[in-house]
């Protein structure tokens, strides 16, 4: 289970005054291609599942690392989002030739293809794979000092979809209730202004819209 802070920010003002009052803390900027797969009938988002490759790296061609990701009955209330998730690295070379042919996919030796095919009946002859299309993410990586959230990693994120740019600040932990306090608190001092996401960039890039 992935248990998130999701804080919306309003705009690009917003993200750059953030990007630069934690620009002391960066620990790495990444460049992020994901694109989403299910099957002709969308067996996958009618189960409020998403199978995602997450390409790293500003060349599309030659990327510096790739993820496999099922994401899966995902949950979100007052900022605090919890999914089910399992991710295994991929080649980035396997990567590209998958998404070139999807068929390839199914041939790999994965157990989330595996659990794809089992449990949702996506990858075989009868639902072959297909691209969904998807997004670019640019991320920002920061670490908080102890005094200042308990060395939490936070991730600021700006992406860009066909119909629109999405900002939003993230941070994965086992203790949502403290670090929301914490981010909130941060928020406030940079003169932020925020809201709790109340959906996921999945479900935008389904709707074909931002989403609160």
């Amino acid at each position: 289970m992935e248990v998130e802070i999701k804080l919306r920010l309003p705009d690009a003002a917003a993200h750059r005054r953030l990007s630069s009052f934690l620009a002391p803390r960066l620990l790495r900027t990444a460049a992020q291609r994901h694109v989403f797969i299910d099957a002709a009938a969308r067996p996958l988002a009618a189960a409020t599942a998403a199978l995602r490759v997450r390409l790293y790296g500003p060349d599309d061609r030659a990327p510096s690392r790739a993820v496999l990701a099922l994401k899966r009955r995902p949950r979100i209330h007052a900022g605090i989002s919890r999914v089910e998730e399992v991710e295994e690295p991929l080649d980035p070379a396997l990567a590209l030739a998958c998404l070139d042919d999807l068929a390839r996919l199914g041939a790999v030796d994965s157990p989330i293809v595996r659990l794809v095919s089992d449990e949702y009946g996506v990858g075989g002859d009868k639902a072959p794979f297909v691209c969904l299309g998807g997004f670019r993410n640019t991320r920002g990586v920061y670490e908080l000092g102890e005094g200042e959230g308990q060395g939490l990693v936070l991730e600021l994120d700006e992406t860009h979809f066909d119909f629109g740019t999405n900002y939003e600040l993230e941070c994965e932990t086992a203790e949502p209730d403290q670090a929301k306090e914490v981010l909130e608190r941060l928020l406030t001092m940079a003169g932020v202004p925020y809201e709790y996401s109340r959906s996921n960039k999945f479900a935008c890039f389904m709707a074909g819209k931002l989403l609160p």
